[in-house]
């Protein structure tokens, strides 16, 4: 993923049936996490998510309750936009795919693929799977995967994908920034290497009326994953607005879960062929959250909910596990005790107990004020050299979207920074060299607010509250920004001690 003055990161467009749950929190929160940094370099961010609010399950459960179908999708939005709220998420755009901005730009693309001739009209029989709203192969049917099937013969319209195969195998060659994590994108290279079929995309009106009508049929409407992936360059200006499109189009990555892979990385790239446009950047699938060994799934009722996570614990806690828990790319278990043990000994043991102590040492021994820096000794200055090269080394490292990696990289410098405290003893210095004690105090204190300002992304605010209890005014992750003299503010514990059972421990408690 290249850095550029102009970064824009899309999630999914999540569907609005769905309960949130981790998994949605995890993208999202990712997103958040990447906009919010490249924020902080100084770059032009464009954040998008949304929902997609067609098809023929929502149509189902709009009748089934007795209400409209867009009645039923804006009682059911605010669960999500809800959410994020309370994730502290600040995405730019919420988009829905009932907004009728969407719906004119998706007919009007439509219109341009059917005017270019990679649209044509075939009747087609096979199996059709209700729940995944999808004609499926006799291989796939017999594979017990797919629920509520049945045989199907219509009339549709089909989009000619397989006129793209070939160009999207040699993008993919020539781009290896394109797909990624590796894996994925041999992944992707492999379905390749059969046949590319041609892609269903309409939904005749006598079967399933909820979608965007097809302009040049009117007997038809879109199928919803054309229609859904659309989303990307609706909310980017395109065909209304060509200086917002110029500015954030490409893309410059797309978040997904590697469920949806091959829509995101084969379908979308050769509808952006079809529409003459640029294709994204970069197509990130990341891993499943699973519970021991099986994914979430509401059907096995093991779906974590975030925001009982949240309300419990304070949203940081989970936004912090959540980024270092998974490996980008890879599956991750959610546990209680994962999370109760990562709070634990690296927000309460570390972050928190870092905190502590210079505050209390220094509203101890230099009457709650910042002491001056002093002359560095050997030990200081290899804190300041740990410091001084950890931006670099975290940019590096959410460039290669390894964030996981790159949180560890700035729990590096406070768990350094509790090793020199021990080892330097302030306590002890205080009472034969105050001016020692303050250069340890003030070594300690910089390296805590500079840690906090690597953390902003993730901890947005449990790191603000860190930077104002030592005052610090700007974001700079520089060595000497922290102002002699400063005085700091009173405070409770950033992070209190969780029990086996995740409940705060207290005096009484104990």
């Amino acid at each position: 993923m290249n850095s550029r003055s102009a970064f824009y990161v899309t999630t999914p467009i999540y569907y609005v049936n769905d309960n949130p749950h981790i998994g949605h929190a995890y993208t999202t929160i990712l997103a958040d996490v990447l906009a919010r940094y490249h924020r902080g370099q100084g770059e032009e961010v464009f954040f998008l998510t949304g929902l997609d609010e067609h098809g023929q399950k929502v149509q189902q459960a709009a009748h089934k309750r007795g209400v409209s179908e867009q009645q039923h999708c804006d009682e059911l939005a605010p669960r999500f936009s809800d959410l994020w709220k309370k994730l502290e998420i600040q995405n730019d755009d919420f988009i829905r795919t009932t907004e009728s901005r969407h719906v004119k730009v998706v007919q009007a693309a439509l219109q341009k693929v059917y005017d270019a001739g990679d649209v044509y009209s075939d009747e087609y029989e096979g199996w059709y799977s209700v729940a995944e709203e999808r004609f499926i192969t006799d291989t796939e049917k017999d594979s017990g995967h797919f629920r509520d099937v049945k045989r199907l013969k219509e009339r549709n319209y089909f989009f000619k994908m397989s006129k793209y195969q070939q160009r999207l195998i040699d993008h993919i060659n020539a781009h290896p920034e394109f797909i990624q994590p590796e894996h994925r994108k041999n992944e992707v290279l492999g379905f390749l290497r059969q046949p590319l079929g041609d892609l269903c995309i309409s939904r005749p009106k006598s079967r399933m009326g909820w979608g965007i009508e097809i302009l040049f049929d009117k007997d038809y409407v879109t199928y919803v994953w054309f229609d859904a992936l659309i989303n990307y360059i609706t909310a980017s200006g395109y065909l209304v607005d060509e200086k917002k499109f110029k500015k954030w189009w490409p893309a410059s990555v797309h978040l997904i879960g590697k469920d949806i892979l091959t829509t995101h990385a084969v379908y979308w790239p050769t509808m952006l062929f079809s529409l003459g446009l640029p294709l994204p950047k970069t197509i990130f699938a990341h891993g499943w959250w699973l519970i021991g060994e099986t994914k979430m799934s509401k059907s096995l009722g093991n779906v974590i909910d975030p925001l009982s996570l949240v309300d419990q614990y304070g949203v940081d806690p989970v936004r912090y596990y959540l980024m270092r828990e998974m490996v980008l790319g890879q599956d991750a278990n959610f546990t209680m005790e994962s999370f109760i043990k990562r709070y634990n000994s690296d927000l309460a043991n570390d972050f928190g107990n870092l905190l502590n102590r210079v505050s209390g040492l220094i509203g101890k021994y230099f009457d709650g004020c910042v002491p001056n820096e002093g002359q560095a000794w050997a030990p200081d200055k290899e804190i300041r050299k740990v410091a001084d090269g950890l931006a670099k080394k975290i940019e590096e490292l959410i460039s290669g979207m390894r964030v996981h990696e790159a949180i560890e990289q700035a729990l590096v410098l406070i768990r350094n920074t509790n090793v020199y405290m021990e080892h330097q003893a302030p306590w002890k210095e205080a009472k034969e060299n105050l001016e020692r004690a303050g250069t340890i105090l003030y070594t300690a204190t910089e390296a805590l607010r500079i840690s906090a300002i690597l953390f902003l992304p993730v901890m947005p605010s449990k790191a603000q509250t860190v930077l104002e209890i030592l005052g610090a005014s700007g974001t700079e992750p520089r060595w000497g920004e922290l102002k002699a003299g400063t005085k700091l503010q009173s405070h409770a514990a950033l992070f209190p001690r969780l029990d086996a059972q995740g409940k705060i421990i207290t005096k009484e408690n104990k």
